[in-house]
């Protein structure tokens, strides 16, 4: 089983707030939405092939109610349809079961913990935002790969993926859209710590 961080990320390393201007306005960041510019086919087709691979979701509170919140209302299509029928893990001290959104699992304890036990199950996990997990697992050692939307975009301000993070990366495919984001695949490399 594999655990693989799907980010989207500025040159300057921000995560926050990609998709909207009021997703996340921690800290006063005003910059929401930065990355939908940035959209193209190129980059559907190859966020579309990354969900047919299949596996389970782990989400950090505040993402998984962010998705719960837009994605069901959306019209049908195949991403909603996806997010729906997935598993989604959340790690999160303050939720309780039953979670709203079908096929939510609770993880009991603490995340890292959590996530550390699942690692010798059969079912790959995807994360999508969720920064502060993210950071907690890759400090654990428990992101096996990042798969990063790079936007060709320096914001100086926001809330960036390896802020704490100390990690050797092994590059292993890069692709680049028409509007310039390049999607590559870094492996960790646990030899090299």
């Amino acid at each position: 089983m594999e655990v693989v961080a799907v980010e989207s990320v500025t040159l300057d390393g921000v995560m926050q707030a990609p998709g909207r201007p009021d997703e996340d306005e921690r800290g006063g960041f005003a910059h929401g939405g930065w990355a939908v510019p940035y959209n193209d086919p190129v980059m559907g087709r190859a966020m579309g092939e990354r969900m047919a691979r299949g596996g389970a979701l782990l989400l950090g509170r505040r993402t998984y109610e962010d998705l719960y919140g837009y994605w069901p209302k959306q019209s049908p299509n195949p991403f909603t349809e996806k997010l729906t029928r997935t598993t989604k893990y959340v790690a999160s001290t303050t939720l309780r079961e039953p979670l709203p959104w079908q096929n939510s699992v609770l993880l009991e304890g603490d995340a890292v913990d959590a996530v550390r036990r699942m690692k010798g199950g059969d079912e790959d996990l995807g994360i999508i935002g969720s920064g502060a997990l993210v950071r907690a697992l890759a400090r654990a050692g428990l992101v096996d790969a990042f798969l990063l939307l790079v936007h060709p975009l320096v914001l100086g301000t926001g809330q960036r993926l390896f802020d704490g993070v100390d990690a050797r990366l092994r590059l292993v495919d890069t692709l680049t859209t028409t509007k310039g984001v390049t999607i590559t695949t870094y492996r960790t490399s646990r030899e090299e710590r």
